[in-house]
């Protein structure tokens, strides 16, 4: 395992983003990329890393598409994680800057979950219909894990990782389960 992966399952181990926003339409509380980022900077001095995030806008027809890239490095190596969110310009009450924003924000929040397997089942993004019918929304399914995270994935639970943690965030078979699982 590089040194930078070692690095990276420590934190992945060991971080705890608290949920500190407040919606209270929905009753729930939730963690913003801001609570991520504050609870990585212990960790950036004791491992010796930097964590940068950086945004392209990737599609601008027909909904403009912002890929938001999460980059830990040991000034040597690199890990990045993504994530691709559409900017709702349809958004109510809001002004164009603030509908970039928006997804700016959640786009950010969800490539440092990425990076640091930040488990969000819990979150009301997830789970709150905002008073609609269930059968109203859209459920997305959880990805099939590539295999370049399944690397990941056995080196983070070699490393002492939860493979629930991975589960929540992927959809494994049931050799992927047996091969993680053998890891331990």
């Amino acid at each position: 395992m590089s040194k930078l992966n070692q690095k990276l399952a420590t934190i992945q181990t060991k971080l705890k983003a608290k949920k500190s926003s407040y919606n209270s339409f929905g009753k729930y509380y939730f963690r913003k990329a801001e609570d991520i980022l504050e609870a990585i900077k212990p960790f950036l001095l004791e491992q010796g890393v930097t964590v940068t995030i950086n945004e392209e806008l990737i599609v601008n027809d027909p909904v403009p598409t912002i890929k938001s890239t999460a980059t830990i490095t040991d000034g040597v190596d690199a890990i990045h994680a993504t994530a691709v969110v559409g900017v709702d310009l349809q958004q109510k009450g809001m002004q164009t800057s603030q509908q970039f924003g928006a997804a700016s924000s959640y786009g950010k929040k969800y490539a440092l979950g990425n990076l640091f397997l930040i488990d969000d089942t819990a979150d009301s993004d997830a789970t709150n219909d905002h008073g609609k019918k269930a059968s109203v929304i859209e459920r997305v399914t959880k990805p099939a894990i590539t295999k370049e995270q399944m690397a990941k994935a056995v080196e983070y639970v070699t490393a002492g990782g939860k493979i629930e943690a991975i589960e929540s965030k992927y959809k494994l078979t049931n050799e992927q389960r047996k091969n993680l699982t053998k890891t331990l």
